[in-house]
């Protein structure tokens, strides 16, 4: 999902640019696509407000997607140097990041649901594996060791059979305990995201999640691009 650095710019950061043009990390002076940062602005109380959707008005500035480089900006002072103003900063941001990303992706994973392309249930997870139809696989992290290991042989018999690139990502994010908190009765052990819009939206944002939490990298299982037949 996450493409390499782009060219170095400077360039004011407001939400109104061109986003063909890459924004620039305050951290690590790459710039990059709109999509491989989290965009930061100054919230009317002086806060410094993650501004995960790009929407919000007034100077921003981009920290790439990544939980360490969000700390080591916190740390350095440097979204006050930025964003060209006085600001104040949680010490807590990187987490407060984590925790709207999640949010993000829980919130998403409900809209796929409603729209038929998010499910969950261990043997329709199977079977979505199995026909092909599914885009990635999620477990809770207190998922039963057998359950996710007749998943992953589903996951493992189309890569063979199919002779895809990959298996299918599978993704172990929350536990049960923070799935009730995110998603209430939408909570599950098991589920799938499947082929369409919806899905991929849940698989994006999944992506970023993890990537944010592990330094720009996913440990999802089979991640990369799939070639099926």
């Amino acid at each position: 999902m996450m493409a390499g650095p782009l060219r170095k710019r400077e360039g004011d950061d407001d939400a109104a640019g061109d986003d063909v043009n890459g924004r620039m990390c305050i951290v690590t002076r790459e710039s990059g696509t709109p999509e491989m940062l989290i965009r930061f602005v100054a919230g009317p109380d002086g806060s410094v407000v993650p501004d995960l959707k790009r929407q919000l008005p007034g100077r921003g500035c981009w920290v790439k997607a990544e939980r360490t480089l969000v700390d080591k900006a916190v740390a350095k002072k440097l979204f006050a140097r930025a964003l060209k103003t006085e600001v104040t900063v949680a010490a807590d941001l990187g987490a407060m990041v984590d925790r709207l990303l999640a949010a993000q992706l829980a919130g998403m994973m409900n809209l796929g649901r409603k729209a038929g392309g998010f499910i969950t249930g261990s043997a329709k997870v199977d079977a979505a594996v199995r026909s092909g139809e599914a885009l990635a696989v999620f477990h809770s992290l207190d998922a039963a060791a057998d359950g996710v290991r007749k998943i992953d042989q589903a996951r493992k018999a189309w890569h063979l059979g199919m002779e895809t690139e990959e298996e299918i990502p599978s993704f172990r994010l929350f536990t049960d305990s923070e799935m009730q908190e995110l998603m209430g009765q939408n909570a599950f052990i098991h589920a799938a995201a499947l082929a369409g819009q919806a899905g991929e939206g849940v698989v994006k944002r999944a992506n970023l999640l993890e990537q944010y939490r592990n330094g720009g990298q996913s440990r999802a299982i089979g991640v990369a691009a799939q070639t099926r037949q």
